[in-house]
């Protein structure tokens, strides 16, 4: 019998690149967000690649440091961008039978976040909401307003490269 979770938690890494090896403060209140709210019977995705090539993957890094019990616990090195991270946990999400997913992110960079796993999970009758630290970062915020344009070009290619296969 596989495994079914009405909840998948999604848990977006960050690094500033310093290649240090260790979680970023950022990412590390993302984790204590995310373990915070997660329950034995939800399915857990750990998202986040190695900026530098060098030094381990987010991803990696978050899982050494989980200590909460989860029906599963999946780790994605693989995801580069925030639409990377949704395209990546949407195989989770229907693996599991997910009716919801919350991705834990940055409050700024929460709703950027949202839109993206909407926009690739739209039609399907799954409910996406965003838990995040407190605290956040006008230079973080102003990052943010940049990368809105590039939404659409980034879902497009997403799904050009899904329905492909």
């Amino acid at each position: 019998m596989s495994l079914r979770a009405d909840r998948l938690i999604v848990v977006l890494g960050y690094s500033d690149g310093s290649g240090v090896g260790e979680l970023h403060p950022v990412c590390a209140a993302r984790l204590e967000v995310a373990t915070s709210i997660a329950s034995p019977t939800d399915v857990v995705v750990l998202s986040g690649w190695s900026r530098d090539g060098r030094s381990r993957p987010e991803a990696e890094l978050m899982a050494e440091a989980w200590h909460s019990r989860v029906a599963e616990l999946v780790v994605d090195p693989d995801a580069r961008t925030t639409v990377g991270n949704a395209a990546n946990a949407l195989n989770d999400v229907f693996r599991v039978g997910a009716k919801e997913v919350v991705v834990v992110t940055s409050s700024w960079h929460a709703r950027r976040a949202r839109v993206a796993f909407r926009w690739l999970l739209r039609y399907t009758g799954v409910k996406v909401r965003s838990a995040s630290p407190p605290g956040g970062s006008l230079r973080a915020s102003l990052r943010e307003l940049t990368l809105w344009p590039l939404l659409p070009a980034q879902v497009w290619h997403v799904q050009r490269k899904t329905w492909s296969i």
